[in-house]
């Protein structure tokens, strides 16, 4: 069996056989800070991040909307009240008593009253009525026919609250795709710091065997200076990784909500074909939130066509109230019953125009669902692909650590048998950890390109 260098057993790679499961309860000893793994980040995330907090608002929102439009189907119940006091009545008459009085009454009122009196029953009295008084009632109005407005602004209250949970799986997709960006971002970090760690090691054992050769004359001091300055390199990279991990870290605190910034991360490196993840595109499209966010559009524009028709048709109302007032230096009471119908007639010229208007509105929300359809599956079959180039990828990268960990034995041997230059040897080895990088990208790339694909067929 192939025996494998130390920084080729301490990388993390996706293939079973070559991983290495980094132990996180030794990560917590060395970082002071508890292991976290990518699903408690996810639950943090979902919790606390902002972007889910609003979305959750919303749906509140959207609820509260539809019991406000339930309240429709019950009576409209209204109080009134009002106190006046005018500076002059508001009603006015003039009475002529000569023209009330018969005048078979004449003779017998010119018996009881004085000359005087009788005279004045001919002049004109002027009456004022309602200077000043009170009204008050209480009326419920109970509509009967508002030409489907009600009940179809209710459906649409209901549409709106279906659209908003439809948007917090959105939301919570983009979510989860920043968290797990974040979180293998780190994880690549750390990996290229192993990988250093291991090249590190392989030069200070390269560097006391250069040292011994130059103290013994039998390698020159080029030899030496140019294995410190390739010690230097690799340790002003750990120096910008180690300042990447940290800031990545705070990020993906800041992001989940944490107060933390000290944790580690739990993980595993399984890797498995993704052939078995490949779904039926077609299938999986109805299950997608932006497909069925698509439906809803669609379904509103129907609805407020309707709603829009309704404006324009005639509307029936019952009622009731209870009324009282003064008016007349009485107080009075009185109970009604009443029914109101209103029929819009000059404003079916305009709302002809507002009702196609919505109709090409629904219209356009058609082709919107059936253009944006064709995207989506589009985004599936691309996301299948790139799945599968991801995977494949990975295996090349894998073969290529291998290349060049047997590259960099054989020229080790090389220049230990004098017949290349310390510059090739350095070369091998600058190969050497750039194949472990870049499967290590590799890697990462993959798991994105997974996420992608399973939120893509609403997994």
């Amino acid at each position: 069996m192939k025996k494998y260098s130390i920084a080729f057993i301490l990388f993390l790679l996706t293939v079973s056989s070559l991983a290495q499961v980094a132990d996180p309860i030794t990560e917590q000893k060395e970082s002071g800070g508890r292991s976290l793994s990518l699903s408690q980040l996810l639950d943090s995330a979902r919790l606390n991040n902002i972007e889910m907090r609003n979305a959750r608002r919303s749906i509140e929102t959207a609820q509260f909307q539809r019991k406000e439009a339930f309240t429709k189907y019950f009576p409209n119940i209204s109080g009134t009240g009002m106190w006046f006091n005018a500076n002059r009545g508001m009603a006015k008459t003039n009475i002529n008593p000569s023209e009330v009085i018969p005048e078979s009454l004449t003779p017998m009122l010119a018996q009881m009253f004085p000359p005087e009196a009788l005279a004045a029953l001919a002049n004109p009295v002027s009456i004022t009525m309602m200077k000043n008084g009170t009204i008050a009632g209480i009326n419920a109005v109970q509509p009967v026919f508002a030409g489907g407005q009600i009940i179809n602004g209710n459906k649409l209250a209901k549409i709106g609250e279906e659209a908003a949970c439809l948007q917090l799986e959105l939301s919570e997709n983009e979510v989860e795709k920043t968290v797990e960006q974040y979180f293998w971002q780190i994880v690549s970090l750390q990996e290229k710091i192993k990988t250093i760690q291991a090249v590190e090691a392989m030069l200070n054992s390269l560097h006391k065997d250069v040292d011994v050769a130059v103290r013994a004359g039998v390698a020159m001091r080029n030899d030496l200076l140019q294995v410190e300055l390739r010690q230097n390199e690799i340790e002003s990279q750990k120096l910008k990784l180690n300042n990447g991990i940290s800031i990545v870290r705070m990020l993906l605190a800041q992001y989940c909500g944490l107060s933390e910034t000290d944790f580690t991360l739990s993980y595993s490196t399984e890797t498995t074909s993704p052939v078995p993840l490949k779904q039926d595109h077609q299938q999986a499209l109805l299950v997608t939130p932006e497909y069925q966010l698509l439906g809803k559009q669609v379904e509103a524009a129907a609805l407020q066509t309707k709603m829009t028709v309704g404006q324009y048709l005639p509307t029936v109302a019952v009622g009731a109230g209870y009324n009282y007032h003064n008016l007349m230096e009485n107080n009075r009471t009185f109970a009604m019953i009443f029914a109101t119908v209103s029929v819009p007639i000059s404003d079916w010229w305009g709302g002809s125009h507002a009702i196609k208007r919505k109709k090409m509105e629904y219209m356009k929300a058609v082709d919107e669902q059936q253009d944006k359809s064709e995207l989506l599956k589009i985004r599936m079959q691309n996301a299948w692909n790139s799945v599968n180039e991801s995977y494949q990828l990975l295996q090349i990268a894998h073969r290529s650590i291998e290349q060049a960990e047997e590259n960099l034995r054989l020229n080790r041997d090389y220049y230990k048998a004098g017949t290349i230059k310390m510059s090739d040897l350095l070369e091998a080895q600058l190969l050497y950890q750039q194949s472990f990088d870049k499967c290590t990208d590799a890697w990462v790339d993959y798991q994105n390109r997974l996420l992608e694909y399973k939120q893509s067929v609403g997994q």
